[in-house]
């Protein structure tokens, strides 16, 4: 497997990056190789300053950089040699397999919509965070941001994004999914969750189990939790929030270790056709490592081509219907 990776993406960039790739390596088997995606001259240097030779890189010389602060659309289209833009470009030509970076989330998310498109029938691509739960297990929140205005069928298609990612990368057999609400009666929310809950109940694309309350967000009751992306936002970051309120005070334990988002990595970008993974802009080399694996399961567990297979029976089901 072919790895593309964004050396310049993130705040930490690129030193962070390349610490990360360094230790990836490790975890890599025989046939895979990481490609690093950057300017040159700078990659080199650093591999040369730690002594670093490894069969598994390859470098692709990419001298622009897509700052964190750059209008997506307008810097993906206007920087062509930048790393993103590159990235993308390979991806779409298959001369790497997966494409991975902790840059502007925003020109990674135009870009692969540009570059590799949205699956046919999928209404808006998604990203996810996961959920520690007590058990020790872990749930899936989708969205996180990618799309904060959502109407119900969007969620609905969510529901089912978030069900295929569960279940094949986490190996989580008939993944329960549950919509996010003010309360767990069918008739409560806005009108967005209300219309959401009817589509939802008695679906046969996957398992809905109902609505499920924020304060149960890490309980077992739900596998999936689905929300729109502005929601979805402001649970994953105040969640952070707590995490780094709970550290900075000493208040530490196994459970809320969990919360570290270095343990994940990143998100795909669910609903397009190939492996794209967007990782923490504040990254460093321990979620970089952890970003490149998840990368590497991700494809390795074919996620687009079950999305396509899902999506396609979905889709006929409604046409049959109409």
């Amino acid at each position: 497997m072919r790895i593309g990776l964004d050396v310049m993406g993130g705040d930490k960039a690129p030193d962070a990056v390349i610490e990360g790739a360094m230790s990836a390596v490790e975890h890599l088997e025989q046939k895979d190789c990481l490609v690093l995606i950057g300017d040159e001259n700078i990659i080199k240097e650093k591999l040369d300053n730690k002594s670093f030779k490894s069969d598994k890189f390859e470098i692709i010389h990419a001298p622009d950089v897509i700052r964190m602060g750059d209008q997506p659309t307008r810097a993906f289209t206007q920087k062509q040699k930048s790393s993103i833009n590159v990235g993308f470009a390979l991806l779409k030509k298959n001369k790497i397999d997966s494409f991975a970076s902790a840059g502007n989330t925003g020109a990674m998310l135009v870009g692969a919509i540009y570059s590799i498109n949205a699956i046919q029938g999928i209404i808006r691509p998604a990203t996810t965070s996961i959920l520690p739960k007590e058990n020790g297990g872990v749930g899936v929140l989708i969205d996180v941001g990618t799309n904060p205005d959502s109407k119900p069928d969007v969620l609905y298609q969510f529901g089912l994004l978030g069900s295929i990612y569960a279940q094949n990368v986490y190996d989580i057999e008939k993944p329960k999914v549950a919509l996010l609400n003010i309360g767990e009666e069918e008739e409560k929310g806005n009108l967005l969750t209300q219309s959401a809950y009817r589509l939802m109940k008695g679906s046969k694309d996957f398992n809905f189990v109902g609505n499920v309350e924020s304060r149960d967000l890490f309980k077992d009751l739900a596998d999936v939790i689905v929300c729109d992306g502005f929601t979805g936002n402001i649970v994953l970051k105040e969640a952070e929030g707590i995490y780094r309120m709970m550290l900075k005070r000493g208040l530490t334990d196994e459970f809320f270790n969990r919360f570290n988002y270095e343990n994940y990595g990143g998100t795909p970008i669910l609903g397009v056709n190939g492996t794209v993974v967007v990782g923490h802009g504040i990254s460093n080399e321990v979620a970089i490592e952890n970003m490149i694996i998840l990368t590497k399961e991700v494809h390795e567990a074919n996620i687009a081509d079950k999305i396509k297979s899902a999506i396609n029976k979905y889709t006929q089901t409604n046409d049959t219907y109409n």
